[in-house]
């Protein structure tokens, strides 16, 4: 199914008039105020984040999972699901693999069908977190940590496997994250575990081109509950720092023990130039993968505060890597998509709108009463036509969810594919 711009024209002009009204009315008060708004709104326009090709289909949990019907069984349909995405809001032009799940058999082929949706290819990810079918070597006790020189010799070569298929691509990073650890006391020597790692890692730095990037992702549990060998952002960093100039810590916003302080770590690794990526989702209790900003709006603003600072004001740090690592069983994974990308541009508008200088000012005053009010005075702002501004500028749809649901795509995709069909890689 393709959604042309012409159909997209056609439901905005229907939104046309109530928008130009909203927007109208925050662009006075926002300039009043002394704000941008144009550089804002094309900031916004400018936005792009990954999708990453093992989200298109429906989550699940240990306990099972919900088929949605219509789920893309093949990569070219994991590509075509992403350009509905791209055509309704215009700022997911990117598209992250997860090798061996989405090996493409036809290079050529594949990113034709990308370029067709306006596609580029993302940070690529290996998978050495469970057995593959026909497997030579095991990954159940460990993959780049193994003590098994077998396991770990075949995790390292994988890695480089992802690398040559991303190479052909036109990808320029691979994302590592390892499941790697314990799950009780005395399973595994903490240094050897870690000295392996930092050996493999800097095997696959060294197999990489120039001009890639090495995002090292990190998680305190799970699927082992007593240690995980990469458990935060410190070992991550530290890691990077072993391999290379261009190796650099990945940020997943799930990845962290309860009220962790998540912008203070985004803060502390832009200013040491190692923030290389970051996955984007929200969570409860856990690693829970919900939909970006549906549990805590006000700490995701928060983190998108120290990214805009450190994009700013940290040259020494490249432009993250930004990719959405959200699923769930209960809903459309297509609209779970949009809805997080509308949240990541929500918080991202309005980290657009705190005074920097003004807020210094505060903090060199000790003046807590107005840091604060500076920044809730942006979080409180309903930065929404902001972004309709930004797709009616870019020939997005104004309202995306809408126009998804008026088009029926869900049961178009059901009427092509079939209803039991299952994305690979779940």
């Amino acid at each position: 199914m393709i959604i042309g711009k012409d159909i997209i024209e056609q439901y905005n002009k229907n939104e046309a008039e109530n928008f130009q009204a909203d927007f109208d009315f925050l662009q006075n008060k926002l300039t009043k105020s002394g704000a941008n708004v144009t550089e804002i709104v094309n900031k916004i326009a400018d936005f792009q984040v990954a999708i990453p090709s093992w989200a298109l289909g429906a989550g699940g949990t240990r306990f099972g999972r919900f088929s949605y019907g219509g789920e893309p069984a093949t990569l070219e349909q994991k590509l075509d699901d992403v350009g509905l995405i791209h055509a309704l809001t215009h700022s997911a032009g990117a598209v992250s693999l997860h090798i061996p799940w989405d090996i493409p058999g036809d290079v050529k082929a594949i990113k034709e069908k990308a370029t067709s949706h306006g596609l580029v290819f993302d940070a690529m990810n290996s998978n050495t977190f469970q057995d593959q079918p026909e497997t030579k070597h095991s990954y159940k006790f460990g993959s780049l940590n193994a003590v098994n020189e077998d396991s770990r010799a075949y995790a390292v070569e994988h890695n480089k496997e992802v690398i040559r298929i991303g190479k052909e691509l036109g990808s320029k990073s691979l994302t590592v994250w390892l499941a790697d650890g314990a799950s009780f006391p005395g399973q595994l020597n903490f240094q050897t575990a870690l000295a392996k790692t930092e050996q493999s890692l800097k095997e696959i730095y060294a197999g990489m081109p120039e001009d890639w990037k090495l995002f090292i992702e990190y998680k305190p549990y799970e699927p082992n509950f007593y240690s995980t060998t990469i458990q935060d952002w410190g070992t991550s960093f530290m890691l990077a720092n072993a391999c290379g100039e261009r190796a650099y810590t990945l940020v997943d916003l799930g990845h962290h023990l309860p009220n962790s302080n998540i912008e203070q770590i985004v803060a502390t690794l832009m200013y040491k130039g190692k923030l290389g990526g970051f996955h984007f989702n929200d969570s409860k209790y856990g690693d829970d993968d919900l939909t970006v900003g549906s549990i805590k709006p006000y700490a995701l603003f928060l983190i998108f505060n120290e990214l805009v600072y450190g994009i700013e004001n940290n040259p020494q740090n490249p432009y993250p890597a930004w990719m959405i690592d959200a699923s769930h069983n209960i809903k459309d994974p297509l609209e779970d998509l949009i809805q997080s990308l509308e949240a990541i541009l929500i918080a991202y508008a309005q980290a657009l709108l705190v005074d920097q200088k003004v807020l210094k000012t505060a903090q060199l005053e000790n003046d807590v009463v107005r840091a604060q009010e500076i920044l809730q005075n942006a979080y409180r702002t309903d930065v929404r036509p902001l972004l309709k501004a930004a797709r009616l500028q870019t020939g997005a749809a104004l309202d995306p969810i809408a126009v998804y649901r008026n088009l029926k795509v869900r049961e178009n995709l059901i009427t092509e594919r079939g209803l039991h069909v299952k994305a690979t890689g779940l």
